[in-house]
């Protein structure tokens, strides 16, 4: 299961790429792993609020409907258009290409609430 040391993660298996004021957003190895083929993807407006821990969109798969859950809270500054028709790019690439949103970060403070990789891992192994 990769789980890069850079990025911070939720207990709902979403990850965050921190790039000074902004973060990328995605779900990780682990839930696409879970899920199996992806075949749909609903994401936000570009220019929508998220409020942490709110659903952002959703995530269907050959075996199940998912909600995704912000990380942070923040403006939606871009969305990965090319998976709306590629969804399964988030199963080849979860970490790269597959990333859903970029975020403007509205309260920092909150990424003190995410965890580091090997908390991450140990939740996994706990599952």
């Amino acid at each position: 299961m990769n789980i890069p040391q850079d990025l911070r993660y939720t207990k709902e298996h979403e990850w965050l790429r921190l790039e000074g004021d902004m973060a990328t957003i995605g779900i990780t190895d682990f839930a696409q792993d879970q899920l199996g083929d992806i075949v749909y993807l609903e994401l936000p407006e570009v220019g929508e609020s998220l409020e942490k821990e709110k659903t952002f969109g959703v995530v269907e798969s050959t075996k199940s409907v998912s909600d995704l859950f912000a990380p942070i809270s923040g403006e939606v500054l871009e969305t990965n258009e090319s998976l709306i028709d590629s969804p399964e790019t988030i199963n080849e690439s979860p970490y790269e290409e597959g990333w859903m949103i970029k975020l403007k970060i509205s309260d920092p403070t909150q990424l003190e609430d995410l965890l580091k990789s090997s908390a991450y891992q140990d939740l996994i192994k706990a599952s």
